[in-house]
Order: C-alpha cells, then sequence, then structure tokens
C-alpha cells in the first residue's frame, strides 16, 4: 500500500487549494471526494451568487475572470473544475471516507472503495451536507425539502419557506416571481442581518407590500400531507393550505466524523479544536481546513477568508519533515 505524505478529504475550493500548496511542495497526496470536484457549489441554487468579488474567490494567483461584480454558480463551477483540470490534481471522485484513524504515527483512511496510508490528513469536508433539521411531526414527508434548486417546480403552488438567511430569502424570492404563493415562518424578530445588501431591501418590500406573507417571532410545530401547523408571535395556532415546504433552516458539518476521527469538539456551538497558528487539530497531523473549523457557527469561515489555510497546513507539515 502506498504511503501519502498527505490525503485531503474534500474537493471544494480549500481542500483543491490545499492540493495546489502540496504538489507545489513535492508532496505525494491525494483527494477522496464523495461527490463531484467543489461538490458543494454544484449542489447550489443554480442562480446563486456570492458575497465575494472574483478576486476573492481565487485560489493560487489563478485569476478568476468573471463578468459580473459577483460570481454566480456555473462562473465558480467553470474555475474550479478548470483548475483542477489544468492543474492533473490527483482526486478520486464519488469516493467516501468513512474512518479516520491512528497507529505509530501512521493514518489508515478506510473510503467506500479502498484503504488508503498517510503521514498527514487534511479534513475540508465544509457544512453542506447535514441539514440543520427542524425535528418536528412530518419533517420527512416527500413535500419538505432541505435544499432549493431552482424555482420552476413551485409555479402556482403554496410554499411555506423556513427561515430568513440568504438560502431562505432567494428561495421566497425567487418562487414568488415564477408565481407561487408564499409564506415566510420566521422564528426571529426580523430578516437576518447577514442577507446579502443588494437583496435585503427586495425582501423586505415585497413582505410590506403583503407579496409575499411572512410570520416573525413565529415557529414551525407540524407538517401535514395538504397544510402546515405553526404558532405566532402571540403563540396563537395557525393551520394553513400548503403544496410544499422549503425548509431552509442551515447546514451542519459531520459531527459524528470529526469526533470518530478523535477530534475533540467544545461548546455549544461544538467548535472542532485546532491550533489556529497551524490548524492542526489535537491530533498530531490531523489538520482542519476551510468552513468546517467553525462548527455549528457556519457563518464564521467561508473561502474568502480561508484560503490562508492551505499555505498554513503545508508550511507546518514542511517544517515538521525538518525537524
Amino acid at each position: 500500500m502506498e504511503m501519502l505524505d498527505i490525503l485531503i478529504i474534500g474537493a471544494g475550493p480549500i481542500g483543491l487549494n490545499c492540493a495546489l500548496e502540496a504538489q507545489k511542495n513535492n508532496l505525494n497526496y491525494v483527494i477522496i471526494e464523495k461527490g463531484t470536484i467543489v461538490n458543494s457549489l454544484y449542489n447550489y441554487p443554480l442562480y446563486m451568487r456570492f458575497f465575494s468579488t472574483a478576486e476573492k474567490l481565487e485560489i493560487d494567483e489563478i485569476p478568476f475572470i468573471s463578468t459580473a461584480p459577483k460570481p454566480g454558480r456555473q462562473e465558480a463551477l467553470e474555475y474550479y473544475q478548470g483548475i483542477a483540470r489544468q492543474k492533473k490534481l490527483n482526486i478520486n471522485l464519488y469516493e467516501k471516507v468513512l474512518n479516520v484513524s491512528k497507529k505509530d504515527e501512521i493514518f489508515e483512511i478506510r473510503t467506500s472503495k479502498a484503504t488508503y496510508r498517510a503521514k498527514n490528513v487534511v479534513i475540508a469536508t465544509g457544512f453542506y451536507d447535514i441539514p440543520n433539521l427542524i425535528n418536528i411531526p412530518g419533517e420527512s414527508l416527500p413535500k419538505v425539502k432541505h435544499y432549493y434548486t431552482e424555482p420552476y417546480p413551485y409555479a402556482r403552488q403554496k410554499i411555506v419557506v423556513v427561515g430568513s438567511s440568504n438560502s431562505a430569502v432567494d428561495a421566497a424570492l425567487e418562487t414568488y416571481r415564477k408565481g407561487a404563493e408564499v409564506t415566510m415562518i420566521i422564528r426571529h424578530a426580523e430578516i437576518s442581518k447577514s442577507v446579502k445588501y443588494w437583496v435585503k431591501p427586495d425582501i423586505e418590500n415585497r413582505i410590506a407590500e403583503g407579496s409575499i406573507k411572512a410570520h416573525f417571532n413565529a415557529e414551525m410545530i407540524e407538517i401535514k400531507e395538504n397544510t402546515v401547523v405553526f404558532k405566532d408571535e402571540k403563540e396563537e395556532i395557525h393551520e394553513i393550505d400548503n403544496d410544499f415546504v422549503l425548509a431552509m433552516t442551515g447546514y451542519l458539518p459531520d459531527f459524528e466524523f470529526l469526533k470518530n476521527s478523535g477530534i475533540e469538539l467544545n461548546g455549544d456551538c461544538l467548535n472542532p479544536f485546532y491550533n489556529p497558528e497551524t490548524m492542526e487539530t489535537n491530533i498530531s497531523n490531523l489538520y482542519l481546513a476551510g468552513v468546517v473549523c467553525g462548527g455549528k457557527d457556519t457563518h464564521l469561515w467561508f473561502i474568502e477568508n480561508s484560503r490562508i489555510h492551505a499555505n498554513m497546513i503545508i508550511n507546518t507539515i514542511l517544517s515538521k519533515s525538518l525537524s
């Protein structure tokens, strides 16, 4: 069995960046990815636009050319997948990592297809895989969607959108403009302050004019075949007709996988332990990179501010090899 210098879990932008740094430093590496290249971006809403401008999404100083001030999903897919092709990155796709264990300073990584041995492991798995469930009766009904791609299936349908962050607001506006009757159920007193600044006035104006109904300080109680039940800010119970529920309540890292890998999880947000100067976890030579570092606080890290993780990790690995 070949001994790898580094095994990288996840072929998102930060995982790719780690591979580019390893490649430049002649380190023997492989990326294991359970889906396609930048799989999370592939599963984003079709018309999603980034907060960041193109230059803030660049990796390895490779120019990201975009015709719009804020790149969209398709441009990002072209950019990151293009880098993987051009740089001939060593990536195994549609292969899921099942277990990471360590013995005698060597990691054994078991996947759905093979077993690998590596001196170092980088976990760059993001947080888009596990929906943050509402945990109410009826959430498993087929009409409940935790991922939103495009508005066309919801034309002329009665839609309930749960949440008030970017994904919820985008879903509400897009489905409304394709003819859906949209009701938003929002646990807080207002639309999230994190909503894209050029979108926030749009949703607030649609709510103010009554085009989109919104119930603030409200809570979903039950989802039924043809209705939903929720509690408003006065603690009054309402049941309204409904065809689809778009539960845009966020996503979580795979905490079970992190815990089984030996990584300490701390506090209410289950923040994984790592050294902020090296990105090394409490397990020596096991590193975290990208948004997975934030635990439940998934707004803490994103592409723009976690690109530096790759350089930090590779420099640490190289310095250890010289000591």
